[in-house]
């Protein structure tokens, strides 16, 4: 890693110098809520009202609430974010604990800053928290651009054909509180190797996710 993870980094980018900070859940302030649920408004809005609609007000989280956050900021203010929540994942009769990666967003003015720089700035975190895998999803649509930022550059192995099941972080009458799509599955070696990742073609969540 050419990055070091500590409560405060920088990485250079090629269009503004990113300052990195690893926050703890408990350290956030309210301003900084208010300042995180613009910047997901702003990001994730470009995508459908409705995927920007989780962060009205100072919610800054969409499902489950992670425990750690990687923040870029610049001189605009919020410019990227990565957090992430520790818990049991169930494949097959194996439960495992992993370190869930979510709530990813880059400002859309700085498309060029890539997912790799804040999860290089995680990947110490994950090594910290002794967990074996790093763990997220993504949509298929998005498999050729995670492919090109982590799985080339050794971070990652992307899965195909695989199956999760999570809840919805709200109950409603008239829908299933159950959700099951068929995503990417990406997961980061951290204590075990990849080859130790049990086998099996759906993935319980029993949450909803990050």
């Amino acid at each position: 890693m050419n990055i070091v993870a500590s409560r405060a980094t920088e990485a250079p980018s090629a269009r503004t110098q990113v300052h990195w900070s690893v926050r703890w859940e408990n350290e956030l302030r309210l301003t900084e809520h208010a300042e995180l649920a613009e910047f997901f408004r702003k990001s994730y809005g470009p995508t459908g009202a409705f995927n920007a609609q989780p962060f009205e007000g100072n919610r800054s989280w969409a499902g489950a609430r992670p425990e750690v956050r990687v923040i870029g900021r610049d001189a605009h203010g919020v410019a990227a974010h990565v957090g992430l929540l520790r818990r049991f994942i169930k494949i097959g009769a194996v439960d495992l604990l992993v370190a869930e990666l979510g709530l990813y967003a880059v400002r859309p003015d700085l498309e060029g800053l890539g997912i790799s720089h804040a999860l290089r700035v995680m990947y110490p975190i994950l090594h910290e928290l002794g967990v074996p895998f790093g763990f997220g999803t993504v949509r298929p649509a998005l498999e050729k651009h995670l492919t090109r930022l982590v799985q080339r550059q050794g971070l990652a192995t992307l899965m195909s054909g695989l199956r999760v099941r999570s809840t919805h972080p709200d109950v409603y009458p008239n829908l299933s509180p159950i959700r099951i799509e068929e995503v990417i599955v990406v997961v980061f070696p951290v204590q075990s190797a990849i080859s130790e990742w049990p086998a099996g073609a759906m993935i319980d969540r029993n949450g909803p996710e990050l």
